[in-house]
């Protein structure tokens, strides 16, 4: 049985970030249905690593490492993706870092890494796939975004600072890109078990604390953004656009 609306299949999809964690589960999810997959990072060990778990899943896989803060280097990996491997029919913008440190304290150089990190990247990929997108008259680009698109907590005022203009990145772009045949939406996760928040998962109070705070009442694995990703990848969301979808045990519902 197929589900069309939901089939993936003879499309393409760029995920950056993606030899691990988040983005590598993303990465997994659109290449289990149907979707032949791109995975990009900076650590080409870590990267095929990557390859080759999905390969020998049986999914068709390539890698292109460039350096997604690099404006320049993102325009040469984009094209030469287009013109070596194929048409990108779907972008996911994952790459991310975060940093956490009193804001008071927060070092200047790790202010600027984030913003190139989380936010320009979102721009220089997004606008050097979309220049491809908008020639074809069709794309999908997910931006991924977060709780701290609406939350803050102690230390990563900075994270959340960037997580707030990648939504409205993402807004910009669908109020740009939507007469184009373009949809541009933001994936949001509230807390994962990933490398990103190791720190946290093996923090007894915090762990604690997330599960009081979350009506779910517990952390989330990076398998449940499968589901998110593949609707708005596919058929199923062609009227979906600028939105932006929280997957996080409802902790953005809860005081």
């Amino acid at each position: 049985m197929t589900f069309p609306l939901f089939d993936l299949s003879g499309l393409r999809a760029l995920v950056t970030g993606s030899s691990q964690g988040i983005g590598f589960a993303l990465a997994e999810g659109l290449a289990a249905h149907g979707a032949e997959v791109v995975l990009n990072g900076r650590d080409k060990t870590k990267l095929d690593a990557a390859v080759d778990k999905l390969t020998a899943a049986g999914a068709k896989v390539s890698a292109c490492d460039f350096d997604v803060t690099d404006a320049e280097a993102v325009r040469k990996g984009v094209d030469d993706i287009e013109s070596r491997i194929g048409a990108i029919d779907i972008l996911v913008n994952n790459a991310g870092m975060q940093f956490r440190t009193p804001l008071e304290d927060f070092p200047i150089d790790r202010w600027e890494q984030l913003l190139k990190t989380n936010v320009s990247s979102v721009f220089y990929v997004g606008q050097a796939v979309a220049k491809h997108m908008i020639g074809r008259g069709r794309g999908k680009i997910i931006n991924v975004a977060s709780v701290q698109s609406e939350l803050a907590r102690p230390g990563i005022a900075p994270y959340t600072a960037t997580k707030g203009a990648v939504k409205n990145l993402t807004r910009g772009m669908c109020t740009d890109w939507a007469r184009h045949g373009l949809q541009v939406n933001a994936l949001a996760p509230g807390y994962f078990k990933t490398p990103l928040n190791q720190a946290l998962v093996d923090s007894e109070e915090f762990s604690s604390w997330l599960e009081k705070r979350t009506p779910a009442a517990r952390w989330g694995n990076v398998d449940e953004l499968v589901g998110a990703a593949v609707f708005l990848s596919g058929k199923a969301s062609s009227f979906v656009n600028g939105h932006t979808l929280y997957v996080d045990g409802g902790i953005t519902t809860s005081l």
